[in-house]
């Protein structure tokens, strides 16, 4: 899809900042709304390519004029309201135009991956098919670039057209209908799919804009002058609430640059930052990770960070170290560290739950590691403790408890299982009931995700399901892998712990992507692991060196510990 332009051999100009009508911050009944009051703004999108430069721009304005002309061909196709339509979210100008399509045809779409490499091309063809017969999609569309893998996908007799977006922009062929109303769906978001194949999550019109509301206004509190930046996938719901719809829905800019393309040039994060003046960004911690890693000498006194006022970062666990070194690498560059703004949510309730405090930065939580371990008391100690970081208070009107097994309700500075009560939650899992009643039970969700309160703020440690349990003693599989990305040649995110049944009981595995070529030296590095596992946690892993890139990643690029358990079963790294 190309801008429009009255000379075809000009450049785009980049959205511009400042908007044209006075700042909302997100208080709007549907996503139609925000994005008709965005479209008298100025402002809009801008896409760069894998060097950073400025490839097409999209008003706010000129979305939603081309998703209203998309969206009576999709009328024409004999679609039904409420009808689920999936979208190969590619960080395109096409996916955004065909996401508010489908809402000003009163559709439901679904965002899918927009990624070939979670797996080979036969594993990213089959999770498509997967998900279009999941969500029950009546229509799939791609650029043509994902088509091929569009058409490829097995997904039943259900989807009645795989095709383009682009060819649902010439003349239209139907009469829109009455517009989606607040009680009704707004899309379907998929789980990343860390410890399962990924559910789809259902929000409505009212339930994503109240959380759009708590992040504009009271999260991130909007004002003139601030600009977003982007290289999250838009499948993703960090990328497609936090970096689509809040952006629109307080009238920003956004600068973005695809998540394929930070992957092979992380300095371009900073760069785009620095060129665009741009006031927010999020990111998972291996973004930070992987940009403070591959900064040379030299870069950051090259950019010009100063109005980089909030960076946030959310995930199951944050390690503060990441953080830390990310702040120290770019302050040359004059990024200030009370800009980090650690916070948590999930899909489950459009996107956020907590934010760290605006300007405070980094908050970090050190407590007794034996004390957690033993009984899960987060007892707090002055040094030489486990580090966790502190994701903030939760937005107004959003409820955290942290429950037993059984349960009930722990105290402050005790573990367990994280419950939600907002008034952002989805309606269930798509097509699945019997889950559905497992996870929202009396209007609370129990997210699976582990943490604790100290002084009302959230501190996530880890995920339930992934828990290790050895002779009554609490294992975090998140511990394991940060001794083994200690080692000299290895990278955060080459280890997965997780246990399996041995001959004398439970066993705790270490996959590790080793690059040492050398028998000895390898040898070495994992005798290295074991002896400091077992000096630090008191268990005897098994460490089992794997080839590089082999450990599985969720759509998400979250490591999957239960895929790399079952890849381990089925012969992963055996001899």
């Amino acid at each position: 899809m190309t801008p429009h332009s009255n000379a075809a051999a000009a450049e785009p100009a980049p959205a511009p900042t400042e908007r044209a009508v006075p700042v909302r911050q997100g208080d709007f009944a549907t996503l139609l709304d925000a994005l008709e009051y965005a479209a008298s703004a100025g402002t809009g999108a801008s896409f760069h390519d894998g060097r950073g430069r400025l490839q097409s721009t999209l008003s706010w304005h000129a979305l939603r004029d081309r998703a209203e002309t998309a969206a009576r061909h999709l009328v024409g196709l004999g679609l039904g309201r409420g009808d689920r339509v999936g979208i190969v979210a590619e960080t395109r100008e096409a996916f955004l135009v065909s996401f508010f399509a489908c809402r000003y045809a009163a559709l439901v779409p679904v965002p899918l991956p927009a990624s070939i490499h979670m797996g080979g091309h036969s594993h990213y063809v089959d999770l498509l098919g997967r998900m279009l017969a999941d969500a029950g999609a009546r229509c799939a569309l791609a650029t043509d670039e994902f088509l091929p893998y569009l058409e490829e996908a097995e997904c039943g007799d259900a989807v009645r057209f795989r095709g383009s977006v682009e060819a649902l922009l010439g003349e239209p062929t139907g009469k829109l209908p009455e517009r989606p109303r607040p009680e009704e769906l707004a899309y379907i978001q998929y789980t990343s799919g860390s410890t399962r194949f990924p559910r789809g999550a259902m929000l409505t019109e009212r339930s994503t804009l109240r959380n759009v509301l708590g992040i504009a206004r009271d999260g991130l509190a909007i004002v003139d002058g601030d600009r977003f930046s982007s290289w999250l996938p838009l499948y993703h719901d960090m990328g497609l609430v936090g970096k689509m719809i809040v952006p629109i829905a307080s009238q920003c800019s956004i600068d973005y640059l695809g998540t394929r393309e930070f992957a092979m040039r992380p300095r371009l994060w900073p760069r785009l930052m620095s060129d665009r003046g741009a006031t927010i960004s999020f990111a998972p911690p291996f973004g930070y990770e992987l940009t403070a890693r591959r900064l040379r000498e030299g870069d950051a006194e090259g950019f010009d960070l100063s109005r980089w006022r909030i960076a946030g970062c959310g995930a199951d666990m944050i390690r503060p170290e990441v953080l830390e070194r990310f702040a120290e690498a770019l302050a040359p560059g004059g990024f200030a560290a009370t800009a980090l703004m650690p916070s948590y949510g999930m899909a489950e309730v459009s996107l956020a739950v907590s934010f760290t405090a605006r300007g405070r930065g980094l908050g970090v939580d050190e407590i007794d590691a034996e004390a957690r371990a033993s009984g899960g008391e987060a007892r707090p100690v002055a040094d030489g403790g486990a580090r966790f970081t502190r994701c903030g208070a939760p937005l107004p009107d959003y409820r955290v408890e942290i429950r037993a097994d059984d349960g009930s309700v722990l105290g402050e500075r005790v573990e367990g299982t994280v419950f939600l009560h907002t008034p952002s939650t989805m309606e269930g899992y798509h097509g699945a009931p019997e889950i559905n009643r497992q996870v929202l039970r009396d209007g609370w969700l129990d997210t699976g995700d582990l943490g604790y309160l100290a002084d009302g703020e959230l501190v996530l440690t880890g995920r339930r399901k992934d828990l290790i349990i050895v002779n009554g003693r609490n294992i975090w599989p998140q511990d394991v892998e940060h001794i083994a990305e200690q080692f000299r040649g290895v990278r955060t995110g080459d280890a997965a712990a997780f246990t399996v049944d041995g001959d004398d009981g439970i066993e705790v595995v270490v996959l590790l992507q080793c690059r040492e070529q050398d028998e000895d030296a390898r040898t070495e590095l994992l005798r290295g692991i074991e002896g400091e596992v077992r000096a630090a946690l008191g268990i005897d892993p098994r460490v089992t060196p794997v080839p590089p890139h082999s450990l599985p990643k969720t759509t998400s690029g979250k490591l999957s510990r239960s895929r790399a358990r079952q890849a381990y079963l089925d012969g992963l790294g055996a001899a």
